[in-house]
C-alpha cells in the first residue's frame, strides 16, 4: 500500500501541475494583446512638436515596460495624410481635422477622443547681428505675400507645414507668395540656415527653441527670437512680446497654438492610455518643465510639520 502511495502521490501532484500550466497558457492565448496600459501603437506626431512628444514617450515606456510607442513625425499634411490612409489610429497635431478629412472616420462611426495637452507657439528666429529686435503683424503678413521682397529672406521647415498654415490662417492671408519664403527640410535646418546668414527671418515651433536650449546649443548663441507685436484679438495692447508660459497663458503672445491629442482607435487601445498619460499629472508637468503651456497646472504638495514649542 505504501509503495502504491509513493507513485500515485507524484503521478497527481504532476497532473495537477500540468492542468494549471495549460490552463495558464490558454488564457494567456485568449488575453489580449493590447489594453490601455499594453501591446504596441503607431503615433503620427507633427514634425514641430517631435521633442516635447519624444521626451513624453520615454517617460511612458519606462513607467509601462509593455508598452510600445512608435513615434511616427511628419510635416502636419503628410500626417494627416497618413492617418486618413490608416498607417496609425492616432495623431498629434495643433489643429483637430477638418470637416472634410474627418468624414471617413464618420461615415465608419468612429468617434474622435480628442483632448488638448498643452500649447505651444509659432516663433520668428533673425540673426544676431541683424539690427531689428521686434516685428509688427502687417510685416509679417506682407513678408508672406510678397510685399516686401528684398528686405528678408524668409525660410520654414518644409511646404506642408503646420508653421506656415498657421500663420496663413492667423494673419488671414490670401496666397503665399512662393517667391518670397523658401522651404528647408526640418526645424533644425531652419535654425542652422538663419544662425548663418544675416538678413534672414526664419519661421520654427517654440518647442525647438527650447530643445536646443536644454541641449545648450551654440547655434542659440547666433539668432535671436523676435518680440511679436500683439495686435488681434481680446488681449491685444500694440506691445511687442516673445514666447513664454506666461505670455502664452495670458494670451499676449500671438503665435501660441494648441496641441491636440486625436485618438481614432475604435477600441479601448493603448493609444487611449497614452492619452490619458498626457492629460494626467505626470504628462502635464514634462509639458511645463520643457517650457510649453500645459492645460492643466500641475499642484505642488506642501508639507508643513509643527515644530514642538520649548516651555
Amino acid at each position: 500500500m505504501k509503495n502504491s502511495l509513493k507513485i500515485v502521490l507524484p503521478l497527481l501532484f504532476a497532473i495537477l501541475i500540468l492542468g494549471s500550466c495549460n490552463r495558464s497558457k490558454k488564457q494567456e492565448a485568449t488575453a489580449p494583446s493590447q489594453d490601455i496600459l499594453r501591446g504596441k501603437v503607431n503615433v503620427l506626431v507633427d514634425e514641430t512638436l517631435y521633442p516635447i512628444l519624444k521626451e513624453q514617450v520615454d517617460v511612458f515606456q519606462s513607467s509601462y515596460s509593455d508598452a510600445t510607442i512608435q513615434l511616427l513625425a511628419k510635416p502636419e499634411i503628410k500626417a494627416v495624410n497618413a492617418l486618413l490612409a490608416d498607417s496609425s489610429s492616432v495623431i498629434i497635431l495643433t489643429r483637430k481635422l477638418t470637416e472634410a478629412e474627418g468624414k471617413n472616420f464618420k461615415d465608419r462611426k468612429i468617434i474622435p477622443k480628442e483632448y488638448q495637452i498643452g500649447s505651444d507657439a509659432v516663433v520668428l528666429i533673425n540673426n544676431i547681428a541683424d539690427t531689428d529686435t521686434t516685428i509688427t503683424l502687417s510685416d509679417v503678413k506682407s513678408l508672406l505675400s510678397g510685399e516686401l521682397k528684398g528686405k528678408y529672406r524668409v525660410v520654414f521647415d518644409n511646404a506642408n507645414s503646420s508653421t506656415l498654415r498657421f500663420l496663413k490662417d492667423y494673419l488671414s492671408i490670401n496666397k503665399i507668395d512662393p517667391a518670397s519664403i523658401s522651404a528647408l527640410d526640418k526645424n533644425e535646418d531652419v535654425i542652422k540656415y538663419v544662425s548663418e546668414n544675416r538678413g534672414s527671418i526664419g519661421i520654427v515651433g517654440y518647442n525647438w527653441i527650447l530643445e536646443m536650449a536644454q541641449k545648450k546649443s551654440d547655434l542659440l548663441n547666433k539668432i535671436r527670437t523676435l518680440s511679436v507685436e500683439n495686435a488681434i484679438g481680446a488681449q491685444k495692447d500694440g506691445l511687442f512680446y516673445k514666447p513664454s508660459q506666461s505670455n502664452m497663458s495670458l494670451g499676449l503672445y500671438p503665435f501660441t497654438r494648441p496641441i491636440y491629442v486625436l485618438n481614432y482607435q475604435p477600441n479601448m487601445g493603448l493609444g487611449l492610455g497614452f492619452s490619458a498619460f498626457l492629460t494626467g499629472d505626470r504628462g502635464q508637468r514634462i509639458m511645463l518643465k520643457a517650457g510649453l503651456l500645459p492645460v492643466t497646472m500641475p499642484g505642488r504638495e506642501i508639507i508643513i510639520r509643527e515644530e514642538n514649542s520649548l516651555n
